[in-house]
């Protein structure tokens, strides 16, 4: 009696183990990084914090051929890179290196100079255009901002350039943001620390340009009772980005980014991106959001003034988000300009590029290395890809083994029963004439 008693209880703890780690494999899947739940917040929940890493081999072959044999590059659908290109030629040094090549029928030099006749007319507030690699074209966008008989000129100024542009409007208008990760507040107003960075000597905020002039002050509370610091340098429009120096010394100045939660990103590098790239924005209004490049070299005509430059994405974002980081695998990227749209209807979203914004002004990011924005495998890149995966020190393993939740330890539980119905056995008394091992 007592030996069936035992078998029933192993078998339950068995079963009990088996549940326990399935249950386990699936809050890890849903918690852990790679899985719908780690990192993200808002309608889009379904965005990894680790974005889809690739080499930027397209990038290089593209500075190799030139602008007029090439006429950009991207990541497509199946996560590698493709280039386009104007010649055969072009195309069979592209396909030698690994990488897709698609025929297109204007250069990039065509387009850029589809772009300089239209920043060559009158300015139009609420208009933007930006290279769109991947139908060859640059695209000019009017907002609902733009009279009828404005955007009707706009159009007719897009066909006389030729097949090279293509004109839509858009839903919303295209308005600076103001605020993001970590808020800081001025004269009733607030923007979003961006990345703290440094001159060798002393730590500031990248932050974005249309936040304030040369002079603002800035704190941490829209009280004023505990300051940041001030805005040395600024440039808006033309371009997007700022600098304030840090006035109070037991302010956090190192080189993460938060993204919600308690939880923050280490900055490891620094790139430009490339179109079809999945990257990630922080901002205090709508936390952390995902979505992926869509064009470079855009220009936004703002009412407060024309910016240049600019990357486009698909990221939402609202008023009280700018100024905010974009990064992507610990890689900055950028700080948010501005854009159309919310995060309840999606809209387009620009960035100030982060390298251009450091080179103009003369700093750094500490710890950060310039690199490639998702350097890794996709084209038989040989060694290692070039960013800390942040688990490195016991601090991160810790984080590590908690970013995967609860799920982690029912896995070990599971496991650790399991193991004791293999390997503990009830004791058998020995009958002689029969296999001890029977039953």
């Amino acid at each position: 009696m007592v030996k069936h008693m035992r078998r029933g209880v192993r078998r339950v703890v068995r079963f009990a183990a088996v549940g326990a780690l399935v249950c386990g494999g699936v809050m890890v899947s849903q918690a852990g990084p790679g899985g719908s739940a780690h990192g993200t917040t808002g309608s889009d929940g379904t965005r990894a914090l680790s974005a889809d890493r690739t080499d930027d081999a397209g990038g290089r072959l593209v500075s190799a051929l030139g602008a007029s044999r090439t006429a950009g590059n991207w990541i497509g659908a199946d996560g590698r890179p493709v280039v386009a290109v104007t010649d055969d030629r072009a195309a069979d040094e592209v396909s030698r290196a690994g990488v897709t090549a698609k025929r297109v029928r204007y250069s990039m030099a065509d387009l850029d100079s589809a772009t300089q006749k239209l920043r060559s007319a009158p300015r139009v507030a609420g208009t933007a255009w930006m290279v769109d690699p991947k139908s060859n074209q640059v695209v000019l966008v009017g907002d609902s901002t733009v009279s009828t008989a404005r955007w009707s000129k706009m159009k007719d100024l897009a066909a006389e350039v030729g097949g090279e542009v293509r004109a839509q409007r858009t839903e919303g208008s295209f308005t600076t943001r103001a605020a993001g990760a970590s808020p800081m507040f001025t004269n009733g107003s607030r923007c979003s620390a961006g990345f703290n960075v440094t001159n060798g000597q002393t730590g500031f905020i990248l932050t974005a340009g249309h936040c304030g002039p040369d002079g603002t002050p800035w704190f941490t509370d829209g009280t004023g009772s505990t300051r940041i610091g001030t805005t040395v340098q600024s440039s808006f429009p033309g371009n997007d980005f700022s600098l304030i120096r840090y006035d109070n010394a037991s302010l956090d100045q190192r080189s993460v980014v938060d993204v919600g939660g308690g939880r923050t990103v280490r900055v490891t590098g620094v790139a430009d991106p490339v179109v079809g790239q999945e990257v990630f924005r922080s901002g205090s209004t709508t936390g952390l959001r995902s979505g992926k490049v869509t064009g470079l070299n855009a220009t936004v005509n703002y009412p407060e003034g024309t910016v240049t430059g600019l990357v486009q994405t698909t990221v939402c974002a609202e008023p009280g988000d700018s100024g905010g980081p974009l990064f992507a695998q610990g890689v900055a990227l950028g700080v948010t300009s501005g854009g159309s749209g919310d995060c309840d209807r999606g809209g387009v979203t620009f960035f100030q590029p982060v390298t251009k914004a450091l080179t103009a002004l003369g700093v750094s990011i500490p710890g950060a290395k310039a690199q490639s924005p998702n350097p890794s495998i996709a084209s038989g890149a040989s060694g290692g890809s070039g960013i800390d995966d942040g688990v490195s020190t016991l601090d991160d393993v810790v984080a590590y083994a908690q970013s995967f939740g609860p799920g982690l330890a029912v896995i070990v539980v599971g496991f650790v029963g399991l193991l004791s119905t293999l390997t503990i056995r009830p004791r058998r008394r020995r009958y002689r004439g029969y296999s001890t091992g029977w039953g």
